[in-house]
C-alpha cells in the first residue's frame, strides 16, 4: 500500500465540510472522504466549480432522468478533472521555497522515506546526481485519494415528477452508487451506518468494484465499522457478490463527530485488540468466498490475497497517541476529522460558524436529539440552525419546511414518509399532545422531544454555500457537528501547522486538560448509559436490566483491559501521565458503580 504516502486521511464530515476537500489537500497526497449522499449540493457545487475553473456546465434539473445519480457523477467527475490540472501544475514547478511541490514533501512525515530523500536533495550541488534525485521526486508525486461516502441508512425510496414511486435502484442510496460507480474515480467507496441489503445488492451492477485480469479494482470498498462482528458480517455478505473490503475503517461510537452510533458498552481499546488478533481473519475468510463468487459470475478472479488495510478514527488528539495506534495496534492509517473544522485549508464553512468552534469549549459541545434518525447527534451551542429553530418555536411554527427531504421515515400520520423535523410531521404531532390531556412537566417534556428536531439536510449544507455565496432561495442557517475533541483545539490552523500537530512538530492544544482518548471515549459511555438509565426509570422492566446489565459488564470487562494491558504498553507516556490515566481510570469505574447503587439495579 506505498502509494500512501501519509498516515492520516480525513474523513466524511457532515454533507459539506468536506465535499470538495480533495480539491483542496488531494494534490499534496492526502486522501479525503466526499458525502454524496446531497445531490442537490454536489450540483451547486459542480456549477460553482465550472465557473471557478472554466469549465463547460450543463445545469441538471430535478426529475430529469436519473438526475440524482448523474448530478452526483458529473460532479466527482469535475473534482476529478480540477485535481488532475492540479497535479500537472504541481509536478512541473520549480523546487523553490512556497512552491506547492515544495510543500508537497514539506507536509511529509520527516521518517518518510521521501522526505528523507528531498532533505538530501536541498544539501546537494546542482549536477547530474541532484538532476537524478530531483526527477526520482517528481516521479514519485501521487495524489491523494478522492473518496466518497454514502450513510447506508439514508436509503430513502424516491417519486417521479408525477407522484409515482419509482425502483430501487433509484432509491438515494443507491443512485448515490451509480453516481459514483459510473464516474471516472479511482478511488474507494466508504460504506457508514451499517448494513443496507439493497444497496449491497446493487454493486453487482457495476463492473468497476470487480477485479481486472491483473488484480487491479478500481473502485474499492471501504466498510466504517464499530466492531470486528460487522466487519465480519457485511464482508462475508459483499464477498459472496465477488466484492472485496479494502479496507475496515474502526470508529469509536461516542467519540466521534456527527451521529453517534454507540455500541452496547464495547470500548475502542479492546476493539482494537479483537482486529489485532484476527486481523488474518479479515482476508483469509474472504478470499474463497470472494473467488467463487467471481469465478461464477465469470469474471476474472485473484490470484492472490489483496491487501486489506485496517485504519482507526473517532477522537485521536496528540501525536503520541496517533504513534501508539500505529506501534501497539498496528493500524494502516488513522482518521483526523473535527480537529480539520479549524482549517479553512482542508474543510468548508462559513467564516463566522468556524469561529464559533474555536471559541467552543467543553460546555458548548454535547450530544444533542436533533437527528430526525432517532440517533444521537454530536453538535454545539447556539448554532444558526439552533437559533433559527428556537425562533420558529417561538413564534408558534414550528418545524422546517424540509425541502430535501432526505431523512424522511415517518408513517404515524401520511402514506408517504415523512421528516420528524418538518413543519407538517411537528404541527399534527403537536395537535395530536394537545388532545392527550397530559399537562405540566410532563407535557413540555414531550413537547420540547417533538420540536428538538432540525432540519439537518439544508442546515448542514448550508456552510458551504454561505461560505461559496451561492444563491438560495431559502434561508441559509448553518448546522455544525463536531466531535467532543474540538474542546482541546481552539486555534484557526493551516495545513501545515495541523499536519506538523498529527507528526509531533508542533502542538495546536489549547490550555484544556485532556484526558486520553481512551478515557474520554469510557467517560462518554458511562454518561450514555447514565441518560439511557434515566429514560427508562421509574420502572424499568426486566429486559430493561438485562440490557444495563450487559452493557456494564462490557464497561467493565474494557476498563480491566485498560489496566492490565493498556496502560502498561504506553510506554512513549510518562509515568506520571500513565499514573493519572490509571487514577482517572478507577475513579471512573467508582462512578460507573455507584451509577448502578444509587438506581439499585440488580436484577
Amino acid at each position: 500500500m506505498s502509494h500512501f504516502v501519509h498516515q492520516f486521511h480525513i474523513p466524511v464530515m457532515g454533507t459539506a465540510f468536506t465535499i470538495d476537500s480533495p480539491i483542496k489537500v488531494a494534490r499534496f497526497g492526502i486522501s479525503s472522504v466526499m458525502s454524496i449522499g446531497d445531490d442537490e449540493l454536489c450540483e451547486n457545487m459542480r456549477e460553482y466549480y465550472c465557473r471557478l475553473y472554466h469549465l463547460p456546465f450543463t445545469p441538471i434539473a430535478k426529475f430529469e432522468t436519473r438526475y440524482r445519480s448523474r448530478r452526483i457523477c458529473d460532479y466527482l467527475n469535475v473534482v476529478q478533472d480540477i485535481v488532475d490540472l492540479q497535479m500537472a501544475t504541481l509536478k512541473s514547478l520549480p523546487f523553490e521555497p512556497g512552491n506547492e511541490i515544495c510543500k508537497y514533501f514539506d507536509l511529509l512525515k520527516e521518517d518518510h522515506p521521501l522526505s528523507l530523500l528531498y532533505r538530501q536533495f536541498l544539501t546537494m550541488a546542482p549536477g547530474q546526481n541532484r538532476d537524478e534525485v530531483e526527477s526520482r521526486l517528481r516521479s514519485s508525486i501521487v495524489q491523494g485519494s478522492l473518496d466518497v461516502n454514502i450513510m447506508t441508512k439514508l436509503d430513502r425510496l424516491n417519486y417521479d415528477e408525477n407522484g409515482q414511486l419509482m425502483g430501487d435502484e433509484f432509491s438515494d442510496a443507491c443512485a448515490a452508487l451509480e453516481g459514483y460507480a459510473t464516474s471516472k474515480l479511482a478511488s474507494s467507496i466508504v460504506f457508514s451506518a451499517g448494513f443496507n441489503r439493497r444497496l449491497y445488492a446493487h454493486i453487482e451492477n457495476f463492473d468497476d468494484f470487480f477485479p481486472d485480469e491483473t488484480g487491479f479494482i478500481k473502485k474499492k470498498v471501504i466498510l466504517k465499522v464499530s466492531d470486528l462482528r460487522s466487519s465480519l458480517i457485511q464482508g462475508r455478505f459483499l464477498a459472496k457478490k465477488g466484492v472485496w473490503i479494502s479496507e475496515h475503517r474502526i470508529e469509536s461510537g461516542l467519540n466521534c463527530g456527527g451521529h453517534a452510533f454507540a455500541s452496547d458498552g464495547f470500548l475502542l481499546g479492546p476493539i482494537l485488540e479483537e482486529f489485532k488478533n484476527q486481523r488474518q481473519e479479515l482476508s483469509s475468510s474472504f478470499f474463497d468466498l470472494c473467488n467463487e463468487a467471481l469465478a461464477k459470475r465469470g469474471r476474472p478472479v485473484f490470484k492472490e490475497v489483496p491487501p486489506v488495510r485496517v485504519t482507526v478514527q473517532g477522537g485521536i488528539g496528540t501525536h503520541l497517541e496517533n504513534q501508539f495506534l500505529f506501534d501497539f495496534y498496528h493500524v494502516d492509517g488513522t482518521g483526523w476529522a473535527t480537529p480539520f473544522l479549524l482549517v479553512p485549508e482542508v474543510t468548508t464553512l462559513d467564516y463566522p460558524t468556524r469561529l464559533e468552534l474555536a471559541k467552543a469549549t467543553k460546555e458548548d459541545l454535547f450530544l444533542s436529539e436533533f437527528s430526525p434518525l432517532g440517533v444521537p447527534f454530536n453538535s454545539i451551542k447556539n448554532t444558526p440552525s439552533e437559533l433559527q429553530k428556537k425562533e420558529r418555536i417561538d413564534a408558534g411554527r414550528p418545524g422546517s419546511p424540509c425541502p430535501k427531504g432526505h431523512l424522511v421515515s415517518n408513517l404515524e400520520f401520511t402514506k408517504k414518509p415523512i421528516c420528524t423535523a418538518a413543519i407538517t410531521y411537528q404541527k399534527r404531532k403537536i395537535e395530536q399532545l394537545n388532545q392527550s390531556g397530559i399537562d405540566g412537566d410532563d407535557r413540555q417534556k414531550q413537547f420540547d422531544a417533538i420540536v428538538v428536531k432540525s432540519c439537518l439536510c439544508e442546515d448542514l449544507a448550508a456552510g458551504a454555500l454561505i461560505e461559496y455565496g451561492i444563491t438560495n432561495k431559502r434561508p441559509l442557517k448553518s448546522a455544525v457537528c463536531p466531535g467532543p475533541n474540538l474542546a482541546y483545539f481552539s486555534k484557526i490552523s493551516t495545513l501545515a501547522e495541523m499536519t506538523g500537530h498529527i507528526y509531533g512538530r508542533t502542538n495546536l492544544l489549547n490550555d484544556t486538560y485532556r484526558p486520553n482518548m481512551f478515557i474520554s471515549e469510557l467517560k462518554m459511555y458511562i454518561d450514555y448509559l447514565s441518560k439511557e438509565i434515566s429514560k427508562r426509570l421509574p420502572e424499568p422492566t426486566p429486559k430493561d436490566y438485562e440490557y444495563f446489565e450487559f452493557f456494564k459488564a462490557n464497561l467493565l470487562n474494557g476498563i480491566t483491559y485498560y489496566q492490565d494491558i493498556l496502560i502498561p504498553n504506553l510506554t512513549t507516556q510518562t509515568p506520571d501521565y500513565r499514573n493519572r490515566m490509571l487514577e482517572e481510570l478507577l475513579g471512573l469505574k467508582a462512578e460507573l458503580d455507584l451509577l448502578f447503587s444509587k438506581h439499585q439495579l440488580v436484577i
